[in-house]
């Protein structure tokens, strides 16, 4: 426009502007009261999506007072092409980060509410949010009017270079990526690697993974390396397991009598301690004829990997009492050692073998 600035432009402006705010702030209470009402339903879908419109719909209306002010002030031609220029690209770069946070956290929420999908889905949020990110960033240079094809090309041909540079890193990628899609990992597994690394899995990103140890320290491991060493996953196939406590008495005692006691100490332990099974039904196995004792193998219930220890540790604090009262002894290994010594035959205290063992003369 040529004409000047008058005194009704400002006032329509600055009414513009004002509608804007107020719609703004409207917006945002109604958004308010419908988030309390998604609150409440059973699907956190709706929750994601109010959620991410609260940043979105109120500057949407702040910005489209911000163009209704612009087009009734005269403004030229230039200058009001790139004032809407740039509302638009603040429009596009506010719906895409508000586009990447919805389908993100969507995939999060579809991919924990449905059995047999790996809980741990950062690397697919990641990914997915990359990927909406850069179609938003294209569309921005579209708007700005910058050819994208070319970039496209160069991008393609860049690429290749840069897959060589980050061998190690594309190999986690698709690493974690091949962990997840086969699901011999998820989150909450207690795993133990051949390395000697074992604890929960907390999370499975792009490039690593963490597991919580049961000293609660955190383990990192590239998911290249995870995947390519034999692990033994305690909650797969499922996460109830057996425990094996070894167990001796003497041979003095009355098998049936240890058998029936151990019994009762193993259903006593089942039902009153947390983490056991009520259900497993109490087996005692004798095995070995050992050098001063009678070998068993007590087989327990146990809910899952962590509780082992403290059923195991209660198992044999009762067992021990139960023993003691019962009259069954427990022997401890003992060895006697006779030394002859003649005139022909001296003892030689120091002299050893050739393995280091200690020996007599």
């Amino acid at each position: 426009m040529n004409r000047d600035l008058t005194l009704d432009d400002l006032v329509m402006a600055s009414v513009a502007l004002a509608a804007g705010l107020l719609a703004a702030f409207l917006l945002r209470l109604l958004l308010r009261w419908l988030g309390r009402h998604a609150s409440r339903t059973r699907w956190t879908g709706d929750d994601v999506v109010v959620d991410a419109l609260r940043a979105l719909v109120p500057w949407s209306a702040v910005a489209g007072g911000a163009a209704v002010a612009a087009a009734v002030l005269p403004l030229t031609r230039t200058v009001g092409r790139h004032v809407n220029q740039t509302l638009t690209v603040l429009l596009i770069l506010l719906a895409t980060i508000t586009a990447a946070r919805v389908v993100g956290n969507l995939v999060r929420t579809v991919a924990q509410s449905r059995a047999g999908v790996a809980g741990s889905v950062t690397i697919f949020v990641n990914i997915t949010r990359v990927m909406v990110t850069a179609i938003g960033c294209l569309v921005v240079l579209q708007t700005l009017g910058i050819p994208i094809a070319p970039m496209v090309t160069a991008l393609g041909v860049g690429g290749l270079a840069v897959a060589l540079a980050l061998q190690d890193t594309l190999a986690n990628l698709f690493a974690g990526i091949h962990i997840l899609a086969s699901k011999t990992v998820q989150v909450g597994d207690y795993i133990r690697l051949t390395s000697g690394e074992e604890g929960y899995v907390e999370d499975i990103n792009w490039r690593q993974t963490t597991i919580r140890s049961l000293s609660n320290n955190l383990v990192i491991i590239p998911n290249g390396k995870l995947a390519g060493t034999n692990m033994t996953n305690y909650n797969r196939p499922e996460q109830e397991m057996t425990l094996l406590v070894q167990v001796g008495v003497g041979y003095d005692s009355d098998l049936e009598h240890v058998e029936r006691v151990t019994n009762e100490v193993v259903a006593e332990v089942m039902t009153g301690v947390e983490g056991a099974l009520p259900e497993h039904e109490p087996a005692v196995r004798f095995h070995t004829f050992g050098d001063s004792r009678i070998g068993m193998t007590v087989i327990l219930g146990v809910g899952e990997f962590g509780d082992q220890y403290r059923i195991k540790h209660e198992f044999i604090k009762r067992l021990h009492r139960r023993y003691r009262d019962e009259g069954i002894r427990i022997p401890a290994p003992t060895r006697t050692v006779a030394l002859h010594q003649g005139d022909s035959l001296p003892v030689i205290p120091h002299q050893r073998e050739a393995d280091g063992a200690p020996r007599v003369l």
